[in-house]
Formats: C-alpha cells, structure tokens, sequence
C-alpha cells in the first residue's frame, strides 16, 4: 500500500499524457473544435496533479483525506485565481499598472484563502496536513491560470495548436518550483503557527516566509533569462524539500504532536 501511494504519481503522468495526446490525436484527425477545451484542462492539469500525487505519496503522516486534497486544489484553485484577479483588476484600474511585487503579494496572499479557511476549521492538525493542502491550492491555482493563458494563445494565433502546446507544456513543467512550491512553503508555515496557537514568533515565523515567498514570485515574473528561472526554481523546490523533510522527522508525527498536548 505504501508502495502504491508513494509511486501512484506515475501513474497520474503516464494516464494524463496518454489521454492528452489521446485528445490530440483525436482533434488533428477529426478537425472538431469541441474537443480543444478537454486538450487544454489535460494540459494545464496533468503536471500540477501529478507532483500533488508525489508529495502526497511522500513518507510523510498526513491526517487530510485524499478527497479533502483534491476538493481543496478545485475550490482553492478558483477562489485564488478570482480573488487575484479582481484585486489586480483594481490595482490596475488606480494605478494604470500592476507592479510585479503587487502581484506577488496578491497572489500569495490569494491562495492562502483556501488553506487558511481549513487550519481554522480543523482542530486535530498534522503539520504535514499544512504543506500538502498548500501545495494542493497551488495546483488548483496554477492549472487554472494556465488554462486562461493557453486560451489567450489560442485565439491571439488563431487557433494554432503547437503555440498552445508550447505554453502548456512550458507553464506544466515550471509548475512545481513555482506556485505549488511557494503556497506549500507558506502553508506549512501556516500550519505550524497554529499547532503553536498563534504565538509571536510563529506568527513572525510564518510572515517571514510568506515573504520569501513575494519575494521568489516577484523575481521570477521580473525574469528574463532563462538562467534566473533555473535559480529560483532550485532554490524554490530545495526549500520545499527541506521542509518535508523536516515534517517527517518523528517530533512532528502525530503520536508525538499529540503527547505534547494531552
């Protein structure tokens, strides 16, 4: 059983690619535009849900169900994406221009609502629970901010599948050092201030890597080589799997998070 979980997000790859491509094809023979909104779903999705099936599969004690995960990446996905565009909407609208540091600020924070709305609610927390639900709001996020751009594609090139192709597959690949990583660095955070009831230095604690966080997704929109990308990535996926690596050491299992407040 262990087995299958940690190694079940090959399967999620190898089924994802073989329906996207099975889309495709089906698309190029057929000519028939109604399949175009499946391929690009496909696109956008299969890499975000297969690195949340990798962490998930993680030797990690999580106390969120596979469901809850999975409803937290469709409802978090689209509130942050909503909720961040409305508000860069507004910044636009007063200032003629949204500053990259406002987008970063803006989106991190959006994201957060989902994972935020689930520390408060839930009363027995997993620290690990924290970097999972992050990194789940940060697909649901990604894929769908990726499905606006690989339709924005498709209309600007009228229609022009391997333009599409291209920003999906680009968008996909980059998924996981960007905002899958950055929400489950800040979620984790997030979780660990409230198993710390809220004290000051968790609190400072979680607004520093909240930062780090701004910090990392404004230097990456300000980006223009491709060795910068390459940078942040590293550093954003090391921090990632430091802190999991953290979560797993036994202080932060639930026999002993539990000892500790009894």
């Amino acid at each position: 059983m262990l087995v299958a979980r940690r190694w079940s997000w090959v399967l999620v790859l190898v089924v994802g690619l073989a329906l996207f491509e099975g889309v495709q094809h089906a698309i190029l023979v057929t000519g028939n535009p109604n399949l175009v909104p499946a391929l690009i779903l496909l696109g956008a999705a299969v890499i975000p849900a297969a690195f949340l099936a990798f962490v998930a599969g993680r030797r990690l004690v999580f106390g969120i169900s596979g469901g809850a995960v999975a409803l937290t990446a469709l409802i978090g996905g689209v509130v942050g994406v909503v909720t961040a565009g409305l508000l860069e909407f507004d910044t636009l609208r007063r200032l003629g221009a949204v500053p990259m540091l406002a987008v970063g600020l803006i989106e991190e924070a959006a994201k957060l609502i989902a994972p935020v709305a689930i520390v408060l609610y839930t009363r027995h927390r997993h620290l690990a629970d924290g970097l999972l639900v992050g990194v789940a709001s940060g697909a649901g996020f990604a894929a769908l901010e990726t499905m606006g751009y690989a339709f924005v594609v498709l209309l600007q090139s009228h229609g022009n599948l391997a333009v599409v192709d291209d920003v999906l597959f680009l968008r996909g690949v980059l998924s996981p050092a960007a905002h899958m990583a950055w929400t489950g660095l800040t979620a984790a955070a997030l979780w660990r201030a409230a198993d710390q009831h809220w004290q000051p230095s968790a609190l400072g604690r979680l607004g520093a890597i909240y930062l780090l966080a701004v910090a990392l997704h404004t230097a990456w929109d300000s980006a223009v080589n491709p060795l910068v990308y390459l940078i942040i990535a590293l550093i954003s996926l090391l921090a990632l799997a430091v802190t999991a690596h953290r979560l797993a050491a036994p202080e932060h299992r639930p026999n002993a998070w539990a000892a500790q407040h009894c």
